[in-house]
């Protein structure tokens, strides 16, 4: 009777290894558009001094990835995190929370939290917390971000001195020939409420101002990671295009990530995203 249950336990275990196999969750390709496995991209990605891992930002294997790459990294190496979703003016609650001083429920409560905080950013803030791993705030207050969107980048020159504490120096100066930002124009940009290019720079104060934190962070000899929606590094731009502005001596390596209906092979358009693209299917878990 025992050996009947061993052998029904490996039978069952066999059919979710086959069941896995005709059904991943996800896919890496390289940007030739070649299959690769999680092992290989890791290893090619510690050659960088700074991973951008860019998201959809409900795709929760997409976050359980995140978790997972952050690990592997900090395994070999010392981290800095960092992230769109906190805002620079929030990095003293951010700190306050990492360092014990102030309760987790003062730090969400106070802080502009996102609204899939708890399932999809939480896990990689209680790693850096667990390991006292430094987390940087980086991007730009979303109200600026707002008032660029309605009335342009000069309008943060009026910004109190403190304000542009929180904002990439200024100027801000923008390429609206990147091919993202004008996709962003041509599609949203009579939608905007302003000026229909206004769109690309409000977008542009976004990058800007993250790279300006991750490099103002960076530290050498650690690892830099950080999160965001795969918008702002895709085609190497935005995020990407304002680090290799600001220091082109340091290695970037981006992730890209993208659904599909089938995830076998990369379709024509989201091959060359990144480094790495990451395909997860359009019918996968979503956290919202």
């Amino acid at each position: 009777m025992r050996k009947i249950y061993v052998m029904l336990i490996l039978v069952l275990f066999c059919l979710v290894q086959v069941r896995a196999q005709e059904n991943p969750t996800y896919q890496i390709f390289n940007k030739k558009g070649k299959k690769i496995n999680f092992g290989k991209m890791m290893k090619e990605l510690t050659d960088a001094d700074i991973i951008l891992f860019g998201e959809q930002h409900n795709d929760a294997v997409l976050h359980w990835l995140q978790l997972q790459v952050t690990k592997s990294v900090h395994e070999k190496y010392p981290l800095v995190l960092g992230a769109e979703m906190f805002e620079a003016d929030d990095q003293v609650l951010m700190d306050e929370y990492l360092n014990g001083v102030i309760t987790e429920s003062h730090f969400t409560t106070e802080g502009k939290m996102w609204k899939n905080y708890k399932t999809d950013y939480k896990p990689v803030l209680d790693f850096a917390k667990t390991n006292n791993l430094r987390f940087i705030a980086t991007n730009i207050p979303r109200r600026y971000a707002s008032l660029v969107n309605r009335k342009g980048l000069g309008a943060l020159d009026e910004l109190a001195e403190e304000a542009k504490t929180w904002i990439a120096p200024l100027p801000i100066e923008v390429d609206l020939e990147q091919a993202g930002y004008k996709w962003m124009i041509e599609t949203m940009g009579q939608h905007s409420g302003g000026e229909p290019a206004n769109i690309a720079r409000s977008q542009a104060s976004k990058d800007a101002t993250m790279a300006h934190f991750i490099l103002k962070n960076f530290e050498a000899g650690k690892k830099y990671i950080h999160y965001h929606g795969s918008f702002h590094s895709n085609n190497f731009e935005g995020i990407y295009y304002y680090l290799a502005k600001g220091n082109a001596s340091l290695k970037v390596m981006t992730i890209a990530s993208a659904n599909q209906e089938d995830i076998s092979k990369i379709s024509e358009d989201n091959k060359a995203l990144a480094d790495f693209i990451i395909v997860t299917p359009k019918d996968g878990s979503k956290s919202y």
